[in-house]
């Protein structure tokens, strides 16, 4: 959920990848999310023990809470102390707003708990982790992703932002979209999370993602839509170079991504030497070559020129359509745009 990684020396032994039962729910609520006890949580996570927690971010911490019965979620604190202005309803406005979003290619909530001034956020737990691990923390033995796998990657993402932007309503500006946000099931479909938290990100002055940030966001307050859009381009980058958006190991002309990447975007030769040594060269060269036209597009310094994200929606499943990937490949060319009801 887009945190920094836990120290070196905490372990981690997860070996579930399915939905907690909700155990001894609480109270009743207008919303879908459960009311999950604080005593459970606390039993369930080691009472928030530091060998539990899975990563930290601007918002607070998450740690990994494990049920009797093997099943493992991810429980996410919202330090509303940590937000100037930040008020008790704020918390209750998010989880009545966010319960409502129902995608297959973002984290739903399972529940919540707001008790004794603990305000938590409790979702699926995703054993392979995010992105950002697959492309930038993977060891030699791990096996890299495939340019199909990235291809579907990058086009479930975009439905997950498509569905926000323009399905859901008022819509959601997610403002924090990076690699380390979106995480991998077990067949490696994405699934965006972080969603929702826009009126928390809004208060704080702390950097949402280095690299990620278009241009004309210089605060939290300035995001739009098309920054968004912005940040999408940014993680197609990742998949497509297998670079960090900002690496102070490379040369100084190379550190920043986006600057070093795009205006190469278009030289077919230029391209690929960008591509991912990971990759090995198994890649169809068209299908890179249309990616990289999307990511141009996505990518571009002034906002109005960003195309919306059914846009990119669209190109993407063109990609896919002339690739000739198919339904052996994992990739799902029908629409995908979850529920209405947010």
């Amino acid at each position: 959920m887009g945190y920094k990684p836990p120290p070196s020396n905490f372990s981690q032994s997860i070996n579930d990848n399915q939905f907690a039962s909700c155990l001894n729910p609480g109270r009743n609520t207008s919303v879908r999310a459960v009311a999950f006890p604080l005593t459970d949580l606390q039993t369930a996570t080691g009472n928030f023990a530091l060998g539990r927690l899975i990563g930290e971010g601007s918002l607070g911490r998450v740690y990994r809470a494990k049920y009797p019965d093997g099943k493992v979620l991810a429980v996410k604190t919202i330090d509303l102390s940590l937000h100037q202005g930040a008020k008790p309803e704020d918390f209750s406005e998010i989880v009545t707003s966010i319960s409502k979003v129902h995608h297959p290619n973002i984290v739903e909530l399972v529940g919540y708990c707001a008790e004794q001034e603990h305000n938590m956020l409790i979702y699926d737990y995703f054993r392979n982790g995010s992105l950002h691990g697959f492309l930038h923390v993977a060891d030699d033995y791990s096996k890299p992703l495939t340019w199909n796998t990235r291809v579907r990657i990058a086009l479930g993402t975009a439905r997950a932002v498509e569905y926000l932007h323009e399905v859901c309503s008022p819509s959601f500006i997610h403002k924090n979209i990076k690699s380390p946000n979106i995480l991998l099931d077990n067949e490696l479909n994405p699934c965006l999370c972080d969603y929702g938290l826009e009126n928390f990100h809004h208060r704080t002055s702390q950097n949402l993602g280095v690299g990620y940030n278009a241009p004309e966001c210089t605060k939290p307050s300035a995001y739009t839509m098309k920054s968004d859009i912005y940040s999408f381009g940014v993680v197609m980058l990742e998949l497509l170079t297998g670079r960090k958006p900002f690496d102070f190991s490379r040369p100084k002309s190379e550190q920043c991504l986006v600057r070093w990447a795009t205006p190469q975007l278009h030289d077919i030769d230029a391209l690929e030497k960008m591509v991912d040594p990971a990759l090995r060269g198994l890649y169809p060269p068209k299908s890179v070559s249309r990616f990289a036209d999307i990511i141009a597009l996505c990518a571009q310094a002034e906002p109005e020129f960003r195309p919306p994200m059914s846009e990119v929606v669209q190109a993407l499943v063109r990609l896919v359509q002339r690739s000739s990937m198919n339904m052996r490949d994992g990739i799902t060319i029908s629409s995908q745009m979850g529920d209405s009801d947010c």
